[in-house]
């Protein structure tokens, strides 16, 4: 069996949904199992458009309803062709949309807008995208079923970003699917949606139909799963910003790991967490360009000789600085920065210290660095005022820059050729900080430099 998953762009309009049931059509002998998200761009409307419901702007709510409707009654009408099988879509395209607005209607009743009610409104995105595409497939003469993931994939009550409850889900999904496939038809699996115990409507995050292609992958054994997207694959950097960025043919789960948190389009690392249990490679494809290799994650990826795989960078990033002699050997100081920072719900996207103790550099989103920084002077004020805390310092905008690769691990000279390359572009590094695990290099520079440095990077490792 083989699992693909669509994302938005891929279902997002006529020509991507026609070249869907295409690529469906080619690998009908690896057994396809599809999950798919809502169409493009749509579960930011519909989340939208329960804020103007908050608010009472009726009128705005209408609208944007009358839109989700039309935008969707345009690809039934025009991929569709028979006439019962286009009327049953419609009508039951019709019944979501009328519950749909019922949502907003009591959200705008109550005026509230709970974390419950946002993942019931969100739900209606892949709803409508899985049963269009189900028929569409149908209509083409692809056997296909649609698949209501509520019904099989059970989570906690965390809405907005629900644990699921893996002994419950995976047997679940493999005595619904895997019978469907054997018959040979094409579930079509909501992603991104599930419910609780109750039968209440959850989310499992944004990237969550991502996750729940790899859930439904491991669930059934697929042989790979397939993440449809608008990109080639994983890249040597961002293109946007660097001349000579090229695709990855492979890389490992833990490289990607690595490359998704320091910004690169990758795949969120929740994902890939059923498909490594399982050994099961994950391939990056691109359905505006479906014959391309695209790049494949896998346990055991051939790096080719190559140390590092690619360079990235994080943006919109401060450093909060923490320095004082009398800090030095006194236990307890970093547990406290990392309490007090979690307390103020501050994400630490980086920390680098020096042997002697009397620095302690934090790396924070620019928009929690304010915060955190009153945060860590009220933790320490008492420290301040006994002079064992010089000060506290915030500076910014600053980027963190990442070189990552499995070729790295045990080989010399990386760091020294990669600090090299950023001296030689003229840029300062701010601050530094290495894994034992010698998979990625990290460094501050000003963000104003970052663009710089990645390139200067880049060309030194001549990826």
């Amino acid at each position: 069996m083989l699992t693909m998953k669509f994302g938005g762009t891929s279902v997002g309009d006529v020509p991507r949904l026609q070249e869907v049931v295409s690529i469906v059509r080619q690998f009908l002998g690896e057994q396809p199992v599809v999950v798919a998200s809502a169409m493009g761009g749509l579960t930011n409307v519909l989340l939208d458009t329960a804020q103007k419901a908050v608010e009472r702007r009726t009128g705005e709510v209408n609208n944007a309803v009358a839109a989700i409707q039309d935008r969707h009654l345009k690809i039934a009408n025009t991929l569709v062709q028979d006439y019962p099988r286009r009327a049953a879509l419609i009508a039951a395209q019709q019944e979501m949309i009328d519950d749909l607005s019922n949502f907003y209607q009591g959200v705008a009743l109550l005026r509230e807008l709970s974390p419950r009610s946002l993942d019931s409104i969100a739900a209606f995105g892949e709803l409508l995208s899985c049963r269009q595409i189900a028929t569409i497939l149908e209509d083409s003469g692809i056997p296909a079923k649609f698949i209501d993931a509520r019904t099989l994939v059970r989570t906690d009550d965390q809405f907005g970003e629900a644990n699921i409850d893996f002994a419950v889900t995976e047997p679940a999904l493999h005595a619904a699917l895997v019978p469907l496939v054997q018959q040979g038809i094409v579930p079509v699996v909501t992603g991104f949606i599930a419910s609780t115990a109750e039968g209440i409507t959850t989310t499992i995050g944004r990237s969550g139909s991502d996750y729940t292609g790899s859930v439904v992958g491991a669930a059934v054994n697929s042989s790979e799963i397939w993440i449809w997207t608008d990109v080639d694959g994983v890249m040597t950097a961002d293109p946007r910003n660097v001349n000579g960025a090229k695709v990855l043919k492979e890389i490992s789960y833990r490289e990607a790991a690595e490359m998704s948190y320091f910004g690169a389009k990758v795949i969120h690392p929740k994902t890939m967490v059923p498909a490594i249990e399982k050994k099961i490679p994950i391939r990056i494809k691109n359905t505006f360009n479906p014959s391309h290799h695209g790049t494949l994650i896998s346990a055991s990826p051939d790096n080719g000789g190559t140390w590092a795989k690619t360079v990235t960078s994080i943006n919109d990033l401060a450093i909060i600085a923490i320095e004082g002699n009398g800090m030095i050997g006194v236990p307890g100081v970093s547990g406290r920065i990392f309490t007090a920072l979690a307390r103020a719900q501050v994400n630490v996207m980086m920390i680098s210290q020096a042997s002697s103790e009397h620095n302690v550099c934090i790396i924070v989103p620019k928009k929690d660095s304010a915060h955190g920084l009153k945060t860590l002077r009220e933790e320490f004020s008492i420290d301040i005022a006994k002079k064992i805390i010089d000060d506290i310092t915030m500076r910014g905008p600053v980027s963190i820059v990442a070189v990552v690769g499995e070729g790295m691990i045990g080989s010399k000279g990386i760091a020294g050729k990669t600090f090299s390359a950023v001296a030689q572009a003229d840029v300062n590094i701010i601050a530094i900080a290495q894994g034992s695990s010698e998979l990625n290099i990290s460094f501050v520079v000003e963000q104003n430099e970052a663009k710089k440095a990645v390139q200067a990077v880049h060309d030194a490792f001549h990826l």
